[in-house]
């Protein structure tokens, strides 16, 4: 296992029961959480601080996800973005299309979530 003290994500999801699961559960993986329930709050969280990872449901509404990655990607083509969504990939090829480094399909699989935060944060 790689070392994940102070390793920080900003998980962004507009439902907080969601929000709230991947918190506890990131956090009990030894990582730093930071939590917005809105694209236009990530976008000024990350104005803030860059974490090392976004976490970012696709569907959301006012920005949804696709908005929020290509604002993103407008000023910053590093920073991993790793979209979360209840469709299969058809629905978030734009996201990707706009500089995603990837989806996780909901419900999600905690191991498979790990696996791509580890490969995009190494």
């Amino acid at each position: 296992m790689l070392e994940r003290k102070g390793r920080r994500i900003l998980a962004v999801d507009d439902t907080a029961d969601n929000l709230l699961l991947l918190q506890i559960f990131l956090e009990a993986e030894g990582f730093e959480v930071e939590v917005a329930s809105s694209g236009s709050t990530a976008l000024n969280r990350l104005q803030q601080s860059l974490p090392d990872l976004v976490l970012l449901d696709v569907m959301m509404p006012g920005m949804n996800g696709l908005e929020v990655t290509q604002e993103i990607r407008s000023s910053n083509r590093t920073l991993p973005i790793l979209l979360i969504s209840a469709h299969d990939k058809l629905q978030v090829q734009p996201g990707l299309d706009a500089g995603a480094n990837g989806y996780i399909q909901k419900p999600i699989d905690f191991t498979q979530l790990l696996s791509r935060i580890e490969a995009l944060t190494a």
